[in-house]
């Protein structure tokens, strides 16, 4: 039987800012801080930045049982903590990588209740995955034991080497994904074994998107992300040139204003229209 998923109450988030709300969802092994850089930028031009910890990252809570570990109880979390809020008008999705698996499937889940889509270097199938993500995900017991046993240092050495400029991943930068790999449960390598292929639901997110990725990602494959925004009815698409696997990181300047000349680009929606959707 599935096991119960983490109450949607108690996962940790941030709010910034006045107006139409924005969510932010990180990817795997990665906390809110992943935004660090957007979360200001979206606040200084009137939006609502949320940003969340998933179940078992950052200071969210995080099981002991590996059987709560699966997308489907992470998506059960993050669909009932949107829920939650109340909104008055329906959230602009902005995913990482995980995130972006998320943000797709609650579009495809709840089309009415999503205004658009940001993807940076969204997972949204299998054959994405790199060769060293692909070993996790049939060995989890293996690299639970890896990531429990690495220490924070070498994990920040390692993120150290990046086929970006070194400035475009400064030491503080390093050093809180390093925290943030080290804080995470070491449960959460069990998630990639539940993950679907979304490819032939894509057609039906027909909500503004804009996809987003590195041009050096050795995450995921980064040609993948072209083939994305081709099957999305309604998505813009930008490479960042020199940038891997988090160009909102390692360019937050580009990016922030990618997403924010994105959002400025949507249809403002009329007051009786807000009511119209929650209601849906």
């Amino acid at each position: 039987m599935p096991s119960t998923p983490p109450d949607s109450s108690s996962l940790h988030y941030i709010r910034r800012g006045q107006g139409d709300p924005v969510i932010l969802i990180h990817g795997m092994a990665a906390s809110l801080h992943g935004w660090n850089w957007l979360v200001p930028a979206l606040a200084a031009n009137g939006y609502s930045a949320l940003a969340l910890d998933l179940p078992g990252h950052g200071d969210s809570p995080k099981p002991d049982d590996p059987g709560q570990y699966t997308i489907e109880s992470f998506y059960t979390s993050l669909d009932a903590w949107i829920d939650s809020q109340d909104f008055a008008a329906p959230p602009v999705l902005v995913g990482h990588s995980l995130g972006g698996y998320l943000s797709l499937s609650y579009a495809v889940r709840h089309p009415v209740q999503v205004r658009a889509l940001v993807l940076i270097d969204p997972l949204y199938n299998l054959e994405q995955l790199s060769p060293f993500v692909r070993m996790l995900r049939h060995r989890p017991a293996i690299s639970e034991k890896a990531l429990h046993l690495i220490p924070e240092r070498v994990i920040s050495a390692l993120l150290s080497w990046d086929p970006t400029r070194s400035e475009d991943h400064p030491r503080d930068a390093r050093q809180q994904i390093a925290a943030d790999y080290k804080r995470a449960s070491s449960h959460i390598v069990y998630i990639p074994a539940s993950l679907q292929d979304l490819t032939p639901l894509l057609s039906q997110v027909t909500l503004p998107s804009l996809v987003i990725w590195g041009e050096k990602d050795l995450t995921l494959r980064p040609d993948s992300f072209p083939a994305l925004a081709e099957a999305l009815p309604n998505a813009l698409s930008r490479a960042i040139r020199g940038a891997g696997h988090q160009p909102h990181i390692g360019q937050p300047t580009l990016v922030n204003r990618l997403a924010l000349d994105f959002l400025a680009s949507l249809t403002p929606i009329l007051p009786g229209l807000k009511e119209f959707m929650r209601d849906e």
